[in-house]
């Protein structure tokens, strides 16, 4: 499957920001044809984020390249009636449809649900909201910052304390989660089409998946759940279970769950098998009773070397352990490399982040760079049947550019 398993499926993508047309993306990734539906003119907001306060300064449009690849770009004016019967004739024809527009904004464009479904049965009408369909906020906008990741409690849970000032996500942390979520919802309607011919109506929401993202805190509070009060690094219950910064200033985590076994592994890695004859540590009871002292041992141990001196000696012995990664290792990750979760775009030796589904036997579409506003528009109205002279009616009418 050269082409990848979605070759011949049709996507319309009329969504911006961020995990909706994410998940076109991952369609596009297994060879969907992706159609990406812009305003004229400046085209989708999301082509600026960019340039927001804050975002890394670069000539490339790293979060365009990202979302957009493997996309052709049709700009269509959709609060026109001609851009909106262009929809309706691609819809006819499509698989999937995909929008994040808030419910009072696609009856306004003429593409809710009852617009296009009675178009095609088969069509798989995908809407994304920041917190869902129905309520009194279902018009309501939504990035994740707010809608997952503090609507759902985790803003505040990552805290070393109530004190400390609630953490902040980064651009996307939240969206491309909840764009794997939206892809799955999309496949296993797709799946149900295979059964029974028809399409449907699939739709999720930031909401939802941030609480499903804190769902272990969250069905604690649910069943009526006593917390213990939330401690800073340094007071951890667990040492074996805590971060530690070495010599150069990076961190590493130890996540020893299987303590008993890994602990005796762990002192003789570090040079100090002492603390397993050591009768405040000899035991896990012991361990977690004098858990303070012994993260204070480990700070000590841990500050002796760098990280990468701590990897060579971790590794291969059993100890479940990760690094705390930052941003100037990622383009050098020989581990992401050679399991294509960075992959080169087509023609180039520029990389970008791959979807995180693999399928053995199975080949990816190479990511192609993505378009300029409109870039495709005439190819695309051609493919739909449009002549010459419908095209440029369509585009002195301002409907398409």
């Amino acid at each position: 499957m050269e082409k990848g398993i979605f070759a011949g499926l049709k996507v319309i993508d009329c969504a911006s920001f961020i995990a909706a047309p994410a998940a076109a993306t991952v369609l596009s990734d297994f060879g969907a044809d992706v159609i990406k539906i812009e305003p004229p003119g400046s085209g989708d907001p999301y082509r600026n984020l960019p340039l927001l306060p804050g975002y890394p300064h670069s000539e490339h449009n790293f979060a365009w390249m990202l979302e957009s690849r493997n996309k052709k770009s049709l700009a269509l004016d959709l609060t026109r009636p001609e851009a909106q019967a262009v929809l309706y004739k691609l819809a006819a024809e499509a698989d999937v449809f995909i929008t994040n527009m808030p419910p009072q904004v696609r009856t306004k464009l003429g593409i809710t649900y009852d617009h296009l479904a009675h178009l095609n049965d088969r069509l798989i009408y995908a809407s994304f909201t920041g917190y869902g369909e129905k309520g009194e906020e279902a018009n309501k906008p939504g990035f994740d910052s707010n809608a997952y990741w503090a609507r759902s409690g985790l803003m505040d849970l990552v805290r070393a304390d109530e004190e400390t000032t609630p953490a902040r996500s980064v651009a996307g942390m939240g969206d491309h989660p909840c764009a794997m979520a939206f892809y799955g919802a999309i496949v296993t309607a797709l799946f149900q089409r295979e059964r029974t011919g028809k399409g449907a109506h699939v739709s999720t929401n930031l909401m939802a998946n941030g609480i499903w993202a804190n769902g272990i805190m969250a069905q604690a509070k649910l069943v009526g759940a006593k917390f213990s009060r939330r401690r800073p690094r340094e007071q951890a219950l667990n040492a074996v279970t805590n971060h530690y910064k070495c010599r150069d200033g990076r961190w590493i985590i130890l996540s020893l769950l299987s303590e008993e076994r890994q602990f005796p592994t762990l002192a003789r890695c570090i040079g100090r098998e002492d603390l397993v004859t050591d009768e405040r540590f000899a035991t896990k009871v012991g361990r977690h009773a004098r858990s303070l002292e012994l993260i204070k041992i480990f700070d000590e141990v841990f500050a002796t070397r760098d990280l990468a001196e701590w990897r060579s000696i971790l590794d291969g012995n059993g100890l479940v352990f990760g690094v705390i990664g930052i941003l100037d290792d990622i383009p050098r990750d020989k581990q992401m490399i050679e399991n294509e979760v960075l992959v080169p775009f087509e023609n180039d030796t520029m990389l970008t982040v791959n979807s995180p589904i693999f399928i053995d036997g199975t080949k990816k579409v190479q990511p192609r760079k993505p378009p300029g506003i409109g870039e495709h528009s005439d190819e695309i109205l051609r493919n739909a049947g449009y002549d010459e002279a419908a095209i440029q009616k369509l585009r002195a009418s301002g409907a398409v550019a």
